[in-house]
């Protein structure tokens, strides 16, 4: 099993990895359906050998669902990657709900009471 970092993934994997966490253990196509509706592009030459990848860094498990379906789950390798991930992005990246959370909060205060 190889070290991964998330930095060693491509961009494409680790698309994967987010959708595969937040689905209860898809199928190929199921990932294939969800990443379409924001990347173009995703083809059966480009998405299974990508899974392949991820199954082979130990970040996703490979499983069956009936003779013809496989399904993916995250692993909790995979999990502890993509929380170190989040958390070196919220070092660089503010993001909609913290700013429209903060001008509510400003709001507020600047706002005169009715009391």
């Amino acid at each position: 099993m190889v070290h991964t970092k998330s930095f060693d993934l491509t961009g494409f994997q680790r698309d994967l990895l987010y959708v595969i966490a937040g689905s209860d253990q898809p199928s190929g196509q199921t990932v294939q359906q969800k990443l379409e509706t924001h990347i173009d592009n995703v083809n059966h030459g480009r998405l299974y050998p990508n899974l392949d990848v991820l199954v082979e860094h130990g970040l996703v498990e490979k499983g069956t669902q009936d003779k013809r379906t496989n399904y993916y789950e995250v692993t909790p390798r995979g999990e502890q990657l993509l929380a170190r991930r989040r958390e070196w992005e919220n070092q660089y990246v503010a993001f909609p709900h913290d700013s429209n959370q903060q001008q509510s909060d400003q709001q507020s205060l600047a706002s005169p009471s009715s009391d």
